[in-house]
């Protein structure tokens, strides 16, 4: 059944009073919180990758907070082990059997800092996690809470020590963000505000978990014409065949597209997806996806271009000849 004007005004207004709290911790970063809370309605994950000190693990808190939802930090070092993530089978001598010990994944929000740091097997311990929604422990399979996001971040630019995310980890992720230096006026603002600390015990929660996952069937139930399905696949199959690109988007990207457009729509108030709803989400989605070839960087090509140039080359609905 397709979203109501009703649903979709409740939905705008619940929307729009997350973003607020948030931004009332992160200043001037309007943009930012929005996509990640687009992400979250959406079913996906984040992928923060900035420099230190920019309010990756601010954001994260000031979303679960807002949420009224559970928070668990994961600080990703080199002798981290998978267990240490996902949780362990302890033997009760009491009860005479093995007990499973959730692990920090446990946890709507999980924040996944500097993940870059842990060995590709502990990466690969958040695969089945992020993308099924559970974990297996021993053989046995345990389920996560719902609403459930992963946010991880990154340092781009201190490289020692680090284990670059494979393509299929990278691919885990709905969207990749970055936060970026603040204007100057929002940094006085930041001065005055936070002062004495982050500001983040002053804000409480605006949603429950429950109206969380409602908003996310009301974000599923928004409506998708059969042009804009074939423009989401036409945007794809332009990555693929695009010249400059050694890897282009892939069929999950093109799901991923559609669902973060979705969403989108819905915080717009609209019950249908628009071309101008995909060209939004389109960048943070396909962006950490694309591979460019070596002659193309030789040339200054940049993802972001090479995604602008794909935008424009491809025939909006209703235009086609």
């Amino acid at each position: 059944m397709a979203a109501s004007p009703t649903e979709l005004s409740w939905f705008g207004e619940r929307f729009a009073a997350i973003v607020d709290n948030v931004e009332r911790v992160i200043q001037g970063k309007r943009r930012t919180i929005e996509l990640v809370t687009t992400c979250l309605l959406a079913g996906g994950h984040v992928l923060i990758e900035d420099v230190p000190g920019v309010g990756k693990t601010l954001l994260a808190k000031a979303l679960a907070r807002s949420l009224n939802c559970t928070f668990q930090r994961i600080q990703f070092t080199p002798d981290l082990l998978p267990s240490d993530v996902t949780g362990v089978s302890v033997w009760d001598r009491e009860a005479q059997r093995f007990v499973f010990r959730a692990g920090p994944v446990f946890a709507n929000v999980v924040l996944g800092d500097e993940i870059n740091r842990a060995s590709p097997k502990t990466q690969a311990a958040l695969l089945e996690a992020m993308e099924e929604q559970q974990v297996t422990v021993d053989t046995t399979t345990h389920g996560l809470p719902s609403p459930f996001i992963v946010i991880a971040t990154q340092n781009p630019i201190e490289h020692e020590g680090t284990y670059p995310l494979p393509e299929a980890q990278l691919d885990r992720f709905m969207m990749r963000l970055t936060m970026g230096y603040p204007s100057r006026r929002k940094e006085l603002e930041m001065l005055d505000a936070h002062a004495r600390g982050t500001g983040l015990e002053e804000i409480g929660p605006v949603v429950e978990a429950a109206e969380v996952l409602h908003m996310a069937d009301i974000a599923g139930r928004v409506e998708v014409a059969e042009a804009v399905k074939g423009y989401l696949i036409d945007l794809a199959d332009a990555t693929r065949n695009d010249p400059d690109l050694l890897l282009g988007a892939s069929p999950r990207a093109t799901l991923f597209l559609q669902r973060a457009a979705r969403a989108r729509a819905a915080t717009a108030g609209r019950g249908f997806v628009t071309p101008d709803d995909v060209k939004d989400v389109l960048e943070p989605v396909l962006g950490h996806r694309l591979i460019l070839r070596p002659e193309a960087q030789m040339r200054g090509m940049t993802v972001a271009k090479t995604v602008e140039g794909i935008v424009q080359s491809v025939p909006v609905p209703g235009t086609r000849p």
